[in-house]
């Protein structure tokens, strides 16, 4: 068995209980995690991290994200543990891909909202399209989403009109 020092023993655990924790509250939405979904989800997040090269300390994304999603038309019990998941993965993932310019809960605002409204579930578009524009504009300097705390943002950066790299990083000028 792979040797881990107690504070991080002692922080998957205290990880594990506020996940647990989130189950009162996402009960009337339909959704539960049991134990072992919750240890698949805590230890998930320690290799995302890990691959992320990420260090979090407190609390963590994972009940931030349950709450934050939970109430989507897009998640049923039976995909509820695989989205969490890949929501988690895709976090950690775009915080560094927006080399940390944007909250969490900036980022959790905009994730949530591409999800319902431009990905209608679609965790792979949501990944690949609305996040990696979004990421592309923090990254050239962007900062608009301050004002909207996230929200709103993908109006401002028009997928379909603005794919052009040329068109984007002038329309972002625009926007600036």
């Amino acid at each position: 068995m792979e040797e881990r020092n107690w504070m991080q023993l002692m922080t998957e655990q205290n990880q594990l209980s506020k996940v647990l924790d989130t189950n009162q509250y996402t009960e009337k939405f339909g959704l539960m995690l049991s134990e072992d979904d919750a240890k698949l989800l805590v230890r998930e997040r320690r290799e995302v991290l890990k691959a992320e090269q990420r260090v979090e300390f407190g609390e963590g994304i994972l009940p931030r994200l349950i709450f934050a999603f939970c109430d989507s038309l897009y998640l049923c019990q039976d995909n509820y543990v695989d989205i969490l998941g890949r929501l988690q993965e895709i976090f950690y993932l775009y915080k560094n891909e927006m080399m940390d310019e944007i909250t969490d809960e900036e980022l959790l605002e905009f994730m949530r909202e591409q999800f319902d409204t431009v990905c209608f579930g679609d965790l792979d578009y949501l990944e690949g399209t609305c996040l990696d524009i979004f990421a592309q504009a923090i990254r050239v300097g962007y900062r608009g989403y301050h004002q909207t705390n996230g929200k709103g943002e993908m109006k401002k950066i028009d997928l379909v009109k603005r794919w052009d790299r040329g068109l984007f990083l002038q329309a972002l000028s625009d926007l600036m």
